[in-house]
């Protein structure tokens, strides 16, 4: 093959490895490459293992790849330098690490929030129960040691989205009681009839994230109309957070909330200013929750 051909049907994905324009480049394939380029007995690691393991985790460009020896220095590569012994296992013919040991790895890197994300996602991709992130966490040291620990007793099941996590943890660290996660009611034949994403059961308070998909399907919209309806027949008062509720305007949408479990009855604890370092507010943000 000439360098003209070379240069014409494939692409460059790392120094010296090539793959053919017709193939898309996922994470999985740049995942493979990498170890190409990388030394002998390397894996993938940190944010790309997690991502290969359908794991949400904030965005990055590169590949991470652990060494045991000394670090990969490719462009596009984040080398790490295996420090102790690592869970490792193979997963579509790549070598890379476990979902818990990915979790541990990135409580290194992330902050609270983003790993709670993260071991929410594991959890219902069944890549890891709770209890094991609890269990791992429990034998891990050093640095990221006691956030994994904080951050694993927080993982939920039932999650449906990571920003129902999101939501979850802005009112976990405001210091108001957690409400239950994913309630679900169904019909005498067993059919799923609801689903809230977080409720406060005894109390007629349901907290839900509505994505752009509630607003995009129609057949949802309609579905969503009609569980209003018997939500107010059940006297369920329902608080709808959008996306921008919690990026820009926290404190508004933690004043809602507790205004909302005020009207239900429900005993309001003191307010902890712990969400504000997770949950930046923008200038019009001017709702402070009391």
């Amino acid at each position: 093959m000439t360098q003209w051909q070379l240069r014409r049907r494939y692409r460059l994905l790392f120094r010296g490895v090539y793959v053919h324009d017709q193939v898309g480049v996922t994470t999985h394939v740049l995942a493979t490459a990498a170890l190409l380029v990388a030394a002998a007995d390397s894996y993938v690691s940190h944010h790309t293992a997690a991502v290969l393991w359908g794991g949400v985790v904030p965005d990055d460009p590169d590949i991470h790849v652990t060494s045991p020896g000394t670090r990969c220095k490719t462009v596009g590569i984040v080398g790490h330098r295996a420090k102790r012994e690592q869970a490792v296992t193979v997963r579509r013919g790549v070598r890379l690490t476990t979902p818990i040991q990915t979790f541990l790895d990135l409580a290194q890197v992330l902050n609270l929030v983003d790993l709670v994300v993260l071991g929410d996602s594991f959890v219902k991709k069944q890549r890891c129960t709770p209890e094991q992130l609890i269990e791992q966490a429990a034998l891990a040291s050093g640095p990221g040691a006691s956030l994994a620990r904080r951050a694993a007793a927080l993982v939920r099941r039932g999650v449906d989205s990571p920003m129902e996590s999101r939501l979850r943890m802005l009112i976990v660290l405001g210091g108001l009681p957690e409400p239950k996660v994913g309630h679900r009611i169904y019909a005498r034949d067993g059919s799923l009839l609801y689903r809230f994403d977080l409720a406060y059961l005894g109390h007629g308070l349901v907290i839900e994230y509505d994505g752009r998909q509630h607003a995009d399907d129609p057949a949802q919209w309609e579905a969503d109309v009609r569980r209003d309806e018997q939500l107010d027949n059940w006297r369920v008062r329902r608080v709808v957070v959008l996306s921008k509720d919690i990026y820009n305007t926290p404190a508004n949408t933690l004043s809602r909330i507790i205004t909302a479990m005020r009207d239900k009855g429900m005993t309001v604890p003191p307010l902890s200013n712990e969400w504000r370092r997770y949950f930046p507010s923008k200038p019009w943000d001017l709702a402070e929750p009391a």
